[in-house]
């Protein structure tokens, strides 16, 4: 996307048209998995401190980490491999900014709506498990903070799951309007900028989190000063 931003040429590859779409949805998938997986994290680390070695032991993490990236690559590998072998008879221009699936879907001239329907069931699998778990840990971690009565220790937990929620919170959303509302409710206007959002939200990660280094803020504060 940025070699054909940057060079003008808004031309694609078949193959570079599949290995973006192949890439696209594998690393959206493992965003998805992981981000269930850090929620229950920070359970493990707030809720259950002392046994938090047992919580999260090597081999857990390993299960995790890897149990992600292989749900994203298997099911990335599937629709990829079905939607290159669709049948292009229409205009080969792409009306979007990137290869994706809902656009590629709209070039073919056979009907889709099945597989379509196959698309959303996925879309669903690999979002409302994930967010029902993030729910349950933050939900969890909420009722034994204000059990304690402690307004420091509110403070300390807001501080440690705030990053996190941030992200959760702009990458679950865009995802949700791109991947589980009804087809009637998208335009290709909209389809784009949730598809920014989509992409926005893992390139702000790094700054996002590094908002919780007290460093940060300071140097941020300090930026003014130094222009006058």
């Amino acid at each position: 996307m940025a070699l054909a931003f940057l060079s003008g040429n808004h031309h694609i590859s078949f193959i570079g048209c599949g290995a973006q779409l192949f890439l696209f949805m594998t690393l959206v998938g493992a965003e998805c998995l992981l981000l269930a997986a850090m929620a229950y994290d920070h359970y493990g680390a707030i809720c259950h401190p002392l046994r938090y070695p047992i919580f999260m032991r090597p081999l857990i993490c390993l299960l995790m980490v890897v149990g992600s990236w292989l749900g994203a690559l298997l099911n990335a590998l599937i629709h990829v491999v079905y939607t290159l072998t669709l049948p292009y008879c229409i205009s080969r221009e792409i009306h979007h900014f990137f290869c994706e699936i809902p656009a590629l879907l709209k070039l073919v001239c056979v009907d889709t709506s099945q597989y379509e329907k196959a698309l959303f069931v996925s879309g669903v699998i690999f979002l409302l498990p994930p967010i029902s778990a993030i729910m349950a840990s933050y939900g969890k971690i909420l009722s034994i903070v204000l059990k304690t009565g402690s307004s420091v220790n509110l403070r300390k937990t807001l501080a440690t799951c705030s990053s996190h929620m941030t992200v959760v919170s702009l990458f679950y959303g865009a995802a949700i309007i791109k991947y589980l509302l009804p087809k009637s409710y998208h335009t290709p206007e909209q389809d784009v900028l949730v598809s920014v959002l989509t992409l926005l939200a893992p390139v702000l990660n790094p700054l996002i989190y590094s908002l919780r280094n007290k460093d940060v803020p300071r140097a941020l504060r300090k930026v003014p000063k130094n222009k006058e």
